[in-house]
């Protein structure tokens, strides 16, 4: 709530700023993930933030801005807000992920039944996003979206760890773009999963059946191109060679939640990312205590940010690591708990068995948009609830921690109706539910997304 911000020629259309103090503006990735997070419970949120990025998508090559034709933004602020630093203008578009974030997002709402008239009004947004995707997002045509910024005002890096450190090779060494992020691919394939089942909903298969080739295809190229049979785990990114940066990051994470990674792997990447060197015992690190560059005390090399652990926690669930999945997002409450209620955007990666609390990150923002929104995303994951209203389905298969003998979420805004589920033990009740959709009491397939 603390974070609200409103545009001022459509006040109606509520987004959130990134984080206080230092971030009270929009970020393109930040409010799309936090609003997909939200979902359970404030639908209007995912509204505000796709409608006002939507409004600001890229129209025009731009160096100064990195602007480009259907691009999603990074960073920008309403009206005679101060400019800002990266670009010098009030928009600033330097970002890998955000998207296909939007389409993804866009997506999720279809598969909730939300707010049909305004996604389809959106939907020629998703075009010239997907638009952006295969041209300028692939400058080379590898299959892969890459980035490189167009100015040296610009970000160097363009994902979400963005520092100038951020991405390094396992021996510690900063990568240099033009890097293709292992979960910037993920999210594409997420967006070309959602284009294809927007075309089968319009009755238009050979669209479907396009973008399913195409997230297919992804989907086999990633798994040979980016996988390292030898370390276990998938690289975090490829470099302007086409190598891979090998370091043991918690990106692979996303790659689970948007169900890139072949089934096959995915066993082996759950067991890494809850191995010691990744697990600090309240949260998953950024990066790994044995690659060379790990900083605890870091931004991005060795520090916990609560909302990439939840989305690690999302991604385990969904391939069926539920001791993996609750493991973390146990931990996450008993960081809020240790904390006074509020989870900040990042704290130190030092090893539970050595600090009884969380060791602070000094300059971190609180309450920061994706933090804040983190447990709700909690809520979920033990609910393991999956809407996917289009095909007149809802799957709903709760498992709790062993600290939560029973749950009750109320009002869980689907398809034009309010959900409650009630958990005690093994018992589930769920009301509210509209009565043409078939609710699966089993865990979701992580392939039947396809």
């Amino acid at each position: 709530g603390a974070l609200r911000i409103f545009d001022p020629d459509f006040p109606e259309r509520v987004v959130v700023a990134a984080g206080a103090p230092w971030f009270m503006t929009v970020f393109g990735r930040d409010s799309l993930i936090t609003s997909w997070m939200a979902l359970l419970v404030d639908p209007d949120l995912a509204l505000g933030v796709l409608q006002t990025l939507a409004r600001f998508q890229g129209k025009d090559v731009d160096p100064r801005s990195d602007e480009q034709p259907g691009r999603i933004l990074h960073e920008m602020r309403f009206g005679d807000a101060p400019s800002l630093s990266l670009g010098g203008g009030s928009i600033y578009y330097g970002t890998a992920d955000a998207t296909p974030l939007f389409v993804m997002l866009m997506g999720e709402l279809r598969r909730w039944g939300l707010a049909r008239e305004v996604v389809d009004e959106l939907l020629p947004n998703v075009e010239r996003a997907l638009e952006w995707i295969e041209g300028f997002g692939d400058a080379d045509g590898d299959g892969y979206v890459e980035y490189h910024r167009m100015t040296d005002r610009g970000l160097a890096n363009q994902g979400w760890k963005d520092s100038g450190d951020g991405i390094r090779y396992a021996d510690g060494r900063v990568a240099a773009a033009p890097i293709a992020l292992c979960e910037v691919q993920a999210y594409v394939y997420g967006a070309y999963l959602a284009r294809a089942h927007f075309a089968r909903e319009a009755g238009n298969e050979a669209t479907f059946e396009r973008f399913r080739a195409k997230a297919t295809k992804l989907k086999e190229d990633f798994n040979r191109d980016f996988w390292l049979e030898d370390r276990g785990w998938f690289a975090i990114g490829l470099d302007a060679d086409k190598r891979p940066i090998d370091s043991l990051t918690s990106n692979i994470g996303h790659c689970l939640w948007a169900g890139i990674i072949d089934e096959d792997k995915a066993r082996i990447v759950a067991d890494k990312l809850l191995s010691p060197e990744m697990f600090s015992g309240w949260g998953v690190r950024t990066l790994a205590t044995n690659m060379g560059g790990y900083n605890p005390m870091s931004y991005h090399c060795g520090s916990v940010w609560p909302h990439d652990t939840a989305i690690v926690a999302a991604g385990l669930a969904r391939y069926g690591f539920v001791d993996h999945s609750l493991k973390l997002v146990t931990a996450l409450l008993e960081v809020a708990l240790e904390l006074g209620g509020r989870l900040p955007e990042l704290f130190c990666g030092l090893d539970r068995a050595e600090f009884s609390s969380p060791v602070a990150y000094p300059t971190s923002c609180s309450p920061q948009a994706w933090a804040a929104a983190s447990p709700l995303l909690c809520l979920r994951i033990m609910l393991r609830f999956d809407p996917w209203i289009p095909y007149g389905k809802t799957w709903l298969a709760p498992a709790l921690p062993e600290g939560i003998k029973r749950l009750k979420v109320e009002g869980i805004p689907l398809a034009g109706s309010r959900v409650s589920v009630e958990v005690e033990g093994s018992d589930v009740e769920i009301s509210g539910l509209p009565p043409d959709i078939e609710l699966i009491t089993e865990p979701r397939e992580p392939s039947t997304h396809v």
